[in-house]
């Protein structure tokens, strides 16, 4: 099976240049804030509360997993959009998006038994929101491993973080190539 090859607009080297600026602070704002929620969570928390009410339709598991689901479902469609349409840079921050919102599933994950992340929830009050890992990871018998788990995302993350970005550069290095 042969997939077809992206043709990708070029890009230059200002943006490039600006581009992996943003990336470097980023990842460095990421490293000071490893194991804590960081202002760049907002942007997914709304995204993640839409999808317990989106998948809510589907019963109660459905509703437990779609905050997750959608949360991780909108960058990865977005990335792919842009890919379609050959845009790099588009393609190369929803990526860097998507493995940003998986950093911060990995902290949730792993607050699963610390319990000490404040809980937002649409509809009821803070007090009676309750934790999805907590309730996913009880579901699956695996609780009491949900820092291990949560670790193991968290290298996932990092890993397509700077995949992601490597990645970025390698298309534009290669674009810079005579044919």
């Amino acid at each position: 099976m042969h997939l077809p090859e992206i043709q990708w607009k070029p890009v230059s080297r200002m943006a490039v240049v600006l581009w992996l600026g943003f990336y470097a602070l980023l990842l460095l704002y990421l490293a000071g804030h490893f194991s804590e929620p960081t202002l760049l969570d907002n942007v997914h928390l709304p995204i993640h509360e839409g999808g317990h009410l989106l998948f809510g339709w589907l019963g109660e598991k459905p509703m437990l997993w779609g905050g997750t689901i959608l949360q991780l479902l909108v960058p990865a469609l977005l990335a792919g959009s842009f890919a379609v349409r050959g845009d790099l840079a588009g393609t190369t921050f929803c990526s860097v998006g998507f493995f940003h919102s998986l950093n911060g599933v990995a902290t949730y994950m792993i607050d699963a038994l610390k319990r000490e992340l404040p809980l937002v929830t649409v509809g009821a009050s803070a007090d009676e929101a309750e934790h999805d890992w907590v309730r996913i990871f009880s579901d699956l018998g695996v609780l009491p491993h949900a820092i291990q788990i949560g670790n193991f995302v968290r290298v996932l993350a990092w890993c397509g973080l700077l995949g992601s970005i490597i990645w970025f550069y390698w298309q534009y290095h290669k674009q810079q190539q005579p044919n």
